[in-house]
C-alpha cells in the first residue's frame, strides 16, 4: 500500500498537503514547516537545518509499521527510518502545536492567523489506521512517500 503526501501550501509555521492512498484521494495532512529537507541529504546537514518539534520530516519514501506507542499508550502507525528523526507517528491533532514533527490527518482544513489547521482529524486518523491495519493484515507492506508540489 502506498500513502502519498503531496505538500501544497505553506503557512507561517505549517505545511498543508493532500493525501492519496493507493491513488485514491484521502484528505489532508498537516505538518510543521517544510525546511526543504530530503531523505538523501547527509545526516549532519539535516541536523543543522532541523528545529526539533518544528520541522516537517524530509521528503522521501519510508516504510510504515504499527507498534505500541508508550507516549499514546496504544498501537499506532510509525514512520520508520526518517533520517534525523525518531518516533514519527501518524496521529490526530488539529494545529501545528500538536505535530511535534508528526503528520496529522484531516478531512478538511481552514487557516487561522496565517497557519493551516486540519479539521475532523480524529475521524480521519482512525479511518487511516483501519486502512493501514487492513493492508498489514493482508501481508502487504505500507509505504508513505512525501513529495513537494507547492502552489504558494
Amino acid at each position: 500500500m502506498e500513502i502519498i503526501i503531496r505538500r501544497r501550501w505553506k503557512g507561517k509555521n505549517t505545511t498543508l498537503g493532500v493525501v492519496k492512498i493507493d491513488g485514491a484521494p484521502y484528505g489532508f495532512i498537516l505538518e510543521d514547516i517544510d525546511r526543504w529537507l530530503h531523505s538523501d541529504m547527509p545526516l549532519d546537514e539535516i541536523l543543522k537545518i532541523k528545529i526539533k518539534g518544528r520541522t516537517a520530516i524530509p521528503t522521501g519514501r519510508y516504510e510504515v509499521v504499527v507498534n505500541y506507542s508508550p507516549k499514546f499508550k496504544r498501537l499506532m502507525p510509525l514512520i520508520t527510518k526518517v533520517p534525523g528523526y525518531s518516533g514519527i507517528r501518524i496521529h490526530s491533532g488539529n494545529r501545528h502545536e500538536h505535530t511535534d514533527g508528526c503528520p496529522l490527518p484531516g478531512l478538511s482544513y481552514t487557516k487561522d492567523a496565517g497557519d493551516y489547521v486540519v479539521l475532523s482529524s480524529a475521524s480521519a486518523t482512525e479511518r487511516m489506521y483501519k486502512v493501514i491495519n487492513d493492508a498489514l493484515g493482508r501481508g502487504e507492506k505500507v509505504w508513505v512517500t512525501v513529495e513537494r508540489d507547492f502552489v504558494n
